[in-house]
């Protein structure tokens, strides 16, 4: 679906971010003659391992035992901050915390901080590095009292997109995420934080994209702008129907420079769904760069999951991975000369 004129000319107005952001379909990558093996030799591993469930499942086995000891240490000493009382009530789900040494730490500030504690349920999740990988921010989805918290992480990360992998509600019923950005025709309030819908839009694939403008209250600085992603239809613990949409935010993901923040990604407890995404766009832009250790997707899950509890939650969201992996790499190689 195109952008509007309106919708162009507001994006532009951003002068905290460079990037422009526009509802468009992204452009096709143009890979270099190197790109092209390292996809395709990708495909060929990847296709190889399907061909083998047990495989898959075994891989799948080995972090999850990792996941295993993670969770046994929640209750020592890995997860101070999470576990203290002022600090308990911001965790949505009790055993789905952060560890310390990878919690996303928020900055104090006169302007900013009404609620005081530098503490949110979120961790930094990084593999690899280099100018063309995307640092993650993998976090819960935020609660009522968690919405203050969530936009001082944006502005102060500098976080360009944030990923919504998740429904409101689950059934109509259960709560999965608080709704911390939808507003009509004003911007909607968070403690210090204003933050206004410029656009939203709906893609051929049923994407949600919304262009949101971030500003503190108290603070004469220019607006922060985010492209937010809501995709509605990968179910909790399951996983879509088809690879398209995922690979679509994959695609708008590769043209926004990790130089200029980190990915905020988010389901309900920012670990299965979560999980799963991150290692889809981990893998794909360290292949693109030419590092082929990105092709042991359990080592990859592993170090996610030694960053935050559970990352990649199912054996079912595992397959998941490499069945995108596989779409998405055969679509970047075709109509190019191998």
């Amino acid at each position: 679906m195109a952008a509007t004129s309106t919708e162009k000319s507001s994006v532009s107005s951003s002068l905290t971010n460079p990037f422009n952001f526009s509802s468009d379909p992204p452009p096709k990558l143009v890979l270099s003659e190197n790109q092209l093996f390292y996809c395709s030799d990708a495909i060929k591993s990847f296709k190889e391992k399907t061909r083998s469930p047990d495989k898959i499942e075994k891989e799948f086995d080995i972090p999850k035992e990792f996941d295993h000891l993670e969770l046994q240490d929640v209750a020592t000493e890995s997860c101070k901050e999470a576990l203290r009382d002022v600090n308990r009530r911001k965790n949505r789900y009790k055993s789905i915390i952060p560890f310390d040494k990878t919690r996303v730490v928020l900055k104090s500030s006169e302007v900013t901080r009404s609620s005081g504690s530098d503490y949110i349920n979120a961790s930094f999740a990084e593999v690899g590095s280099g100018e063309s990988v995307s640092r993650c921010i993998a976090t819960q989805g935020p609660l009522p009292e968690t919405y203050e918290d969530f936009w001082e992480m944006v502005i102060q990360y500098h976080c360009p997109v944030i990923v919504m992998l998740t429904q409101l509600f689950d059934d109509g019923k259960i709560v999965k995420c608080g709704d911390y950005f939808t507003s009509e025709d004003k911007p909607r309030e968070f403690g210090n934080i204003h933050v206004t819908t410029k656009w939203t839009r709906t893609t051929d694939t049923f994407l949600v994209l919304s262009c949101l403008e971030v500003k503190y209250k108290q603070s004469e600085e220019p607006s922060h702008s985010v492209l937010h992603i809501q995709y509605l239809e990968w179910p909790d613990m399951g996983v879509p129907d088809g690879t398209l949409e995922i690979r679509e935010i994959v695609k708008r993901i590769y043209h926004i420079p990790p130089v200029l923040g980190p990915i905020v990604v988010h389901c309900s407890a920012g670990v299965g769904r979560t999980g799963a995404f991150c290692t889809i766009l981990n893998t794909i832009q360290r292949i693109l760069d030419g590092n082929m250790t990105a092709l042991n997707l359990s080592d990859t899950v592993s170090i996610f999951r030694s960053q935050r509890i559970g990352m990649v939650q199912t054996k079912e969201q595992y397959s998941f991975c490499y069945n995108v992996l596989i779409d998405e790499l055969e679509d970047l190689t075709s109509n190019n000369n191998l």
